[in-house]
C-alpha cells in the first residue's frame, strides 16, 4: 500500500513504466485482504468453517495474487529491457495508451490462467497450511502446466531480459561518462533485479515439489515431509512482503518516503507539510519519461 501511495505522490518516481510496479503492489496487497484473514480464522478453529463458496473464492483470489505477481514481474522485466536495450523505440512502444493496454493484457492473462482450476477442481482446503489453495495432486498434467506456464516460462523470459541488460551495462561500462540520471536508472534496474531474484528463490521450492509430485504422484506425494511443504508454501507467500522492503533498501526515493511516512505516523501534521512541499517541487520540476531516455540514447550510440 505504501508503494502505491509513494508512486502516486512523489513525482520523482511517478513515470509511466512504474505502473507495473503499482500493479505488482496491488497483486501483493490482494492476498492480504481476503485469503489471509480466512486462513487465520481456520487456524483459530483448527479447520475450515466458512463453507465451500468462501473456499473457492479464497483460492481464486490467492491465485489471482500469485499469478498476477508472476506476470507483473515479467512485464516489469520486459519494460526495463526495452527501456535500456531499445531506448530509441521505448517512447513509441510504451506510450501511455500502449502501456495501459499491456497492463490490461497482463491481468487478462492472469484471470485466464486461473479459470482451469475450476474445471480441474484443484482449489481445495489444505489442512497443512489452513488455506484453500491449489492442490498439486488434483491432476498431474495440469500441475506440470502450472509449473511450466506460471513459473518456468516467466523465469526464462525475465532471465533473458536481465541477462541482456547486464550484458549491455558491462559492455558500455567506462565508455559512457556517468551522470545522475544514468546512475538512477541503473539503481532502479538493480532494485527490480533483486525483486526478481527473491521471487525465484522464494517460489522455486514449492514449484519443484509440485513438479516432482506431478511426475510420480503415487510415490512422491506421500513421501513429501509436511514440514518441507509447509516451509516452502509460506516461504513462497512471504515473498509478497519482501518487495516493499527491497524498494525501501535499494531506492533512495522510496527510502525517503518511508521515513516521511514513519514521521507522519508519529506526528500527523508532518504528512500535510510534506505533501505541500512535494506539490511545490512538482510545479518547479516535472519528471518527463522521454527525458530519462537521453542517457539510454547515449548508451546505444556508444555501442555503434
Amino acid at each position: 500500500l505504501n508503494i502505491i501511495w509513494i508512486i502516486g505522490k512523489n513525482k520523482k518516481v511517478k513515470y509511466i513504466g512504474n505502473i507495473f510496479v503499482v500493479s505488482l503492489s496491488v497483486a501483493d496487497l490482494v492476498v492480504a485482504l481476503y485469503p489471509y484473514p480466512l486462513a487465520l480464522v481456520a487456524v483459530f478453529h483448527n479447520g475450515w468453517t466458512m463453507g465451500s463458496l468462501h473456499c473457492q473464492l479464497s483460492g481464486f483470489v490467492m491465485g489471482l495474487s500469485v499469478i498476477g505477481s508472476v506476470f507483473n514481474i515479467t512485464a516489469i522485466a520486459i519494460n526495463r529491457y526495452c527501456y535500456i536495450c531499445h531506448s530509441l523505440r521505448y517512447d513509441r512502444l510504451y506510450s501511455r495508451r500502449n502501456t495501459c493496454l499491456y497492463l490490461l493484457l497482463t491481468w487478462m492473462l492472469t484471470a485466464l490462467a486461473i479459470v482451469p482450476n475450476f474445471l480441474v477442481g484443484s482449489l481445495k482446503y489444505d489442512p497443512r497450511v489452513f488455506s484453500c489453495t491449489f492442490t498439486q495432486t488434483a491432476s498431474s498434467s495440469y500441475t506440470i502446466c502450472v509449473v511450466l506456464i506460471h513459473f518456468l516460462v516467466p523465469l526464462g523470459v525475465v532471465s533473458f531480459c536481465y541477462l541482456r541488460i547486464w550484458t549491455l551495462v558491462i559492455r558500455v561500462k567506462g565508455r559512457v561518462r556517468p551522470n545522475p540520471k544514468r546512475v538512477a536508472d541503473l539503481r532502479n534496474f538493480l532494485t527490480m533485479f533483486v525483486v526478481f531474484v527473491l521471487f525465484a528463490v522464494c517460489w522455486a521450492p514449492l514449484n519443484f515439489i509440485g513438479l516432482a509430485v506431478a511426475v510420480n504422484p503415487a510415490t512422491v506425494a506421500p513421501n513429501v515431509p509436511e514440514w518441507l511443504f509447509v516451509t516452502s508454501y509460506f516461504m513462497a507467500y512471504f515473498n509478497s512482503c519482501l518487495n516493499a522492503v527491497v524498494y525501501g533498501l535499494l531506492n533512495q526515493n522510496f527510502r525517503q518516503e518511508y521515513k516521511q511516512i514513519l514521521r507522519a505516523l508519529c506526528t500527523p501534521r508532518a504528512l500535510f507539510t510534506e505533501s505541500s512541499r512535494y506539490n511545490t517541487e512538482a510545479i518547479k520540476s516535472k519528471h518527463s519519461p522521454a527525458g530519462t531516455n537521453n542517457n539510454q540514447i547515449k548508451v546505444n550510440s556508444a555501442l555503434h
